[in-house]
């Protein structure tokens, strides 16, 4: 049987990744491969990573890109810092912190969750009362929980988990490359990302950050980790030192990663996190507009990539995401796990997150509720979203 022509159909990806593809980053990916242990591969790997640095807000010399996807950076990041029975509190109100309890478990580590109901964050008070009550050799949490819109505020925790002399891992997946992370301003010990969301790259590379002190805790650990791919220890002496061959690095996803950041670098890092959040505003007024709810509450807590919206009573959350999908070809996400069929995931994220894009996605939104039993007011969530974009010309915070 004759393969058929690739023809990949043309869609809009405001879900909650992978997101657009900068055009400039799918001409890189078409350049001519070199080998991975080539001077040049090298060159550009250092490149991203002093890029990775700015966006991370660190000064970490071991800032790089493994060939992963996020889940993969998850699992580096634990696997290497969460030794089997060692105590890993973990601060779980979503989809992505329960998988970071679960590789923890998996390294044998004493797992201990402070569970709350997704869509919630924690405050500075009840985070640093569990950490010293606890005492745990390593913190882990979601700085930008994908599942539920929270943005997790990480000063509290890190403070405490300092006192009590522990680690922190944070998940930065959806926050990285779009919203500020300020990592050593926060005091963050170990962090990962993804290429597909904030940096509008495809997905295959995670981007990791260590700082000094978890190096050097790194350097004495005692027991092997209990894996080869994601040793640390093994990927510092490939991409550091000697270059010594570990695996054969996807060139051609470094070239995006590349090209990704330096389109960053062109935009303007504070110019970049600036136009996701007045994006982000004007995509809330509208919804305020159409008579929709914010799934999460507290205006502060809410991420500026990834908007969830609660579905309206009556509303078939699916049929909804196909009709976009059909007649617009625009992805949105649905929601899983206990808001299943509950809210729709809408991502503004990358080149994707601008003002004539949002004013194309909210009347296909509007139409496709109302097709499916929910009459906004037609025209409000557009005009209220203009409006707010008038208010916000020069205006930063």
């Amino acid at each position: 049987m004759a393969i058929s022509q690739l023809s990949p159909p043309q869609r809009f990806l405001f879900g909650p990744g992978p997101s657009q593809v900068d055009p400039r980053v799918y001409a890189a990916m078409a350049k001519p491969i070199v080998g991975h242990l080539d001077p040049y591969f090298f060159q550009i790997n250092m490149e991203a990573r002093e890029v990775l640095k700015r966006l991370y807000g660190t000064a970490n010399d071991f800032t790089l890109a493994i060939s992963a996807t996020g889940s993969g950076g998850m699992e580096t990041c634990i696997a290497n810092f969460v030794e089997p029975g060692s105590k890993f509190v973990v601060f779980t109100s979503g989809y992505f912190a329960d998988r970071m309890a679960e590789m923890g478990h998996r390294q044998g580590a004493t797992v201990v969750r402070f569970d709350k109901a997704w869509g919630e964050a924690y405050t500075d008070a009840e985070a640093r009362e569990f950490i010293l009550r606890e005492r745990p050799q390593v913190v882990g949490f979601v700085h930008a929980e994908t599942s539920t819109g929270i943005h997790q505020r990480p000063s509290a925790i890190c403070a405490a988990a300092r006192e009590v002399g522990a680690l922190v891992i944070a998940d930065c997946v959806t926050s990285l490359g779009a919203m500020p992370i300020e990592l050593d301003k926060n005091g963050i010990d170990i962090a990962y990302s993804c290429s597909q969301k904030g940096l509008s790259c495809p997905p295959g590379l995670s981007p990791i950050t260590v700082s000094p002190r978890a190096m050097e805790w790194l350097k004495s650990r005692t027991s092997q980790a209990a894996t080869w791919y994601f040793d640390l220890k093994l990927l510092a002496e490939y991409f550091d030192g000697a270059h010594r061959y570990h695996h054969t690095a996807p060139i051609s996803m470094f070239y995006a990663l590349r090209e990704a950041l330096s389109t960053i670098e062109d935009e303007g890092i504070a110019q970049r996190f600036e136009r996701h959040r007045i994006n982000h505003l004007a995509f809330v007024a509208a919804m305020d507009a159409m008579g929709l709810e914010m799934n999460v509450a507290n205006a502060a807590d809410r991420l500026w990539t990834l908007n969830t919206v609660k579905v309206p009573a009556g509303v078939d959350d699916l049929k909804v995401r196909q009709y976009l999908m059909a007649k617009y070809g625009i992805e949105i996400g649905g929601g899983f796990g206990p808001l299943a069929g509950k809210i729709f995931r809408i991502g503004l994220m990358g080149v994707l997150s601008t003002e004539p894009d949002v004013l194309f996605l909210l009347p296909a939104l509007e139409e496709a509720l109302r097709e499916n039993g929910y009459a906004a007011p037609a025209g409000a969530g557009v005009a209220a979203a203009r409006a707010m974009y008038a208010s916000l010309v020069g205006v930063s915070v």
